[in-house]
Parts: structure tokens; sequence; C-alpha cells
């Protein structure tokens, strides 16, 4: 007979005491979620982060791109999300009561725009974060599938590199 353990779920103090330094961690619903970004992933990633920021230094805007953050959406102790690029407020930043010591953010108020380079776990890109994003109340994300992995309801058929551009309209995407 062979018996399966299921894996041990983590809270989000947990998560952070293990793996809150480890940028290819995440947590959904209690569970370890590797990323595992591949170098054309980063690349796409950074050139994104490295274009905005052109941006919000030629328009003089107050914003800034951390290099890496957790987004701890309200109301759940079982989910950490890490945005492979998110722009922040920065006068915002100090209604975020855990940024000081830590690079967590608890709510949307500094948030400007959150962007996911979609990779091989793209049902978390195109359906849960959508949901959890919205229910934060990020008045932008986008969804930047340069390989075209998401499934076909998302991206269409032939699949083809998609940028997706979420807007917020009410409490939902």
């Amino acid at each position: 007979m062979t018996y399966y353990t299921l894996p041990k779920l983590l809270s989000f103090h947990e998560f952070l005491s293990q793996h809150a330094n480890d940028p290819r961690d995440e947590l959904i619903d209690g569970e370890l979620r590797d990323m595992e970004p591949t170098g054309p992933h980063e690349s796409t990633a950074g050139k994104l982060a490295g274009r905005l920021f052109s941006e919000i230094l030629r328009l003089n805007l107050p914003w800034t791109i951390p290099k890496n953050c957790l987004i701890r959406p309200p109301d759940t102790e079982v989910t950490a999300l890490r945005p492979d690029v998110i722009v922040l407020d920065e006068a915002n930043l100090a209604e975020e009561p855990l940024w000081e010591k830590q690079t967590i953010l608890t709510s949307a108020k500094a948030i400007r725009l959150v962007a996911e380079v979609v990779s091989t776990n793209w049902q978390d890109d195109y359906a849960r974060k959508v949901e959890d994003y919205a229910i934060l109340g990020i008045t932008e994300y986008w969804i930047v599938d340069f390989r075209g992995l998401g499934g076909i309801s998302f991206i269409g058929k032939p699949k083809q590199p998609t940028f997706t551009i979420c807007q917020l309209v009410g409490a939902e995407y």
C-alpha cells in the first residue's frame, strides 16, 4: 500500500522566517511555490523595469521600482506574492506598516502598477493573481506573456506572445 503525505502548509509568518530572502519563492494558499525564473524571464522583467524607470525619471515622478518585495493580500494568513515588476508611489509608502523594516506591502495605497512575466505557472498570472490584485485594489496589472504560454482562453489560438493590460473598474479587471 502506498501512502501519500500532504505537504505541510505554511503560514505567512512561517514563510517570512524561512523563505523571505529567497527571491524565487512565493506563498499561495499556504503552499510554497518556487517560481524558477529562467534567463529570458528575468531579462524580460529587467527590460520592462528599465523602461518604466526611464519614464519615471523623464516625467519626474516620485515613484520607485524596488528590486524585490512581497505583497500580502488582506484577510489571508497564507499568501505572499512576489511580483516580477512593481511600481510604487514613494509618498504613500509611509502608510505601509511593515515597509520600514521589511519590503512587505499590505495594501494597494502605494502600488501604481504590478507586472507579471508569464512562465510555466501561467495559471497563477492569468487567474489567481488577477483575483488577488483586484481584491487588493491595485489599479493596473500587466501580464507579459512573451512566449505565449497562457491558455487559449486567455491568449487565443494560435498561441502567440501577448501583452495584457488589466485596469481596475469597480472591484474587478
